[in-house]
């Protein structure tokens, strides 16, 4: 391969239309604006605009908020796990925590964290990691024999100063 070899991609470079050159060009005169008024103008968008009514938008009420504190969790059942050790996927010797499960493919992006939850049923005695649990996946895990250790969730460190 030599430098004179290499090029950009057909098609990866689009030149510019120039606007307002005469009519011959086909975006003469208005530039593809069309007519006069706000729409031809640069910066004012008429976006909501219902012709002086109250749009829609403002007639609504407003209701809640978003908390930027949320936690959000990977929520893996009790029947997905069980799944999982049965295809050979995760040996059930070993502790089961975030990392095992990933490596696994039983969760695809942790997330703040993986949530177990209590769907299904669970055969083999597990010793599981997780950073929250309902009450009936702790009562069935130890109800099989294994036990479930609850971590601290993974705290956000986006302009946090300490």
């Amino acid at each position: 391969m030599k430098l004179s070899d290499i090029a950009d991609n057909a098609g990866s470079r689009k030149k510019r239309m120039r606007v307002g050159r005469g009519i011959g060009s086909g975006k003469g005169k208005t530039s593809g604006r069309g007519g006069k008024g706000q729409t031809a103008r640069s910066g004012v968008r008429i976006k909501g605009f219902e012709g002086g009514q109250m749009p829609l938008h403002r007639r609504l009420p407003k209701r809640g908020f978003n908390n930027i504190f949320r936690l959000d969790f990977a929520e893996i059942n009790l029947d997905r796990l069980q799944e999982a050790i049965d295809a050979k996927l995760i040996d059930a010797k070993d502790t089961i925590n975030v990392e095992s499960l990933v490596k696994a493919k039983v969760v695809r992006r942790p997330k703040d964290g993986v949530r177990l939850l209590g769907r299904g049923e669970l055969k083999a005695k597990l010793n599981i990691e997780v950073h929250g649990a309902s009450k009936s996946a702790i009562a069935a895990v130890e109800k099989a024999g294994g036990t479930v250790k609850i971590l601290a969730p993974a705290k956000k460190d986006e302009g946090e100063a300490a």
